[in-house]
């Protein structure tokens, strides 16, 4: 499958904040978020400026099905249509888009409860904003996290969360990134979509616990960028062993070979990774999957959606 018609992509540095400190007051956390950014935005000896800067998931409230009524923000973000960042119902949005800004980086804000203006449901979203502070994607997450392991933990966030319905990727000067939050990951076919239209890396705010962290958190991001030959990324809140939801941290970030090329403890802490689209490339004429799929045989599940995500 050409490619041709996508974004080129270019090396870039990225940074994953492991927020922590995350507690009942959102502007708390929505000033300590700042903090962070500001630090992540400063070259760091032999690590230039990032050019990405990622946020975990649920970073301005605490994690939990009970906490997203309270916390939740409309956004009103419609794709395609120009958001007026000042008129933003959002206090998350606004603090991001400044910050964003301030440091003329793109953001990948990790992501906050939604409640949608119109229908009133509660979402898990995503929000991405370039240098000039503008918000230009969103991603509602798809899969929601409702799982029952018997002994060690069940957790629903059906109860009080809708699941979005669309898939998403944003284009940069350094190539397109497709975004994914914490459990989506579990589901390959978002993976295998987003590098079959063009995206160098899969970025996925998330909150894997003490029982599912230890199990899949590094083997899921090493399976969906080995299966793909792309880069892929989590992005965690550092571990709280004082609040309702303990968090497993260790922020990664993986190679086309599927190598951890940087991570982290359960501790608040930035980690840094140069993402080289020529080893993405390397690793596609060496083993080139990507010609050798039998389409013939099974489907694409890319075919139907055409170059929109």
């Amino acid at each position: 499958m050409s490619t041709s018609i996508y974004p080129t992509s270019k090396p870039f540095c990225l940074a994953l904040i492991q927020l922590g400190g995350l507690g009942p007051s959102k502007d708390k956390n929505l000033r300590h978020a700042r903090e962070m950014i500001l630090k992540a935005a400063q070259p760091q000896g032999d690590v230039a400026k990032p050019d990405l800067i990622v946020l975990p998931e649920c970073f301005n409230s605490p994690y939990g099905p009970k906490f997203f009524p309270d916390y939740a923000e409309v956004i009103g973000y419609v794709p395609g249509q120009p958001y007026n960042i000042s008129e933003s119902r959002s206090q998350s949005v606004r603090v991001l888009s400044d910050i964003a800004k301030q440091v003329h980086t793109w953001i990948l804000g990790g992501s906050i409860p939604e409640k949608d203006e119109i229908d009133g449901k509660l979402y898990n979203t995503a929000t991405v904003y370039n240098p000039d502070g503008d918000l230009v994607a969103i991603h509602r997450k798809v899969h929601l996290f409702d799982i029952d392991i018997p002994g060690k933990i069940t957790f629903k966030e059906s109860t009080t969360l809708s699941a979005g319905n669309k898939l998403t990727h944003f284009d940069t000067e350094f190539g397109r990134i497709g975004v994914g939050i914490c459990y989506d990951v579990r589901f390959p076919e978002m993976a295998m979509i987003a590098a079959r239209k063009g995206c160098a890396a899969m970025i996925y705010p998330g909150a894997f616990n003490l029982t599912t962290g230890p199990m899949h958190w590094e083997l899921l991001q090493r399976a969906r960028a080995v299966d793909n030959q792309i880069f892929v990324a989590m992005c965690s809140p550092a571990r709280d062993l004082n609040a309702d939801y303990h968090a497993w941290g260790h922020s990664t970030v993986v190679n086309p070979y599927g190598e951890v090329i940087a991570t982290t403890d359960e501790r608040e802490s930035i980690i840094y990774a140069n993402i080289d689209p020529e080893l993405m490339d390397s690793t596609r004429a060496g083993i080139p999957v990507n010609s050798q799929r039998r389409f013939d045989i099974y489907k694409d599940v890319s075919e139907h959606l055409g170059d929109v995500l």
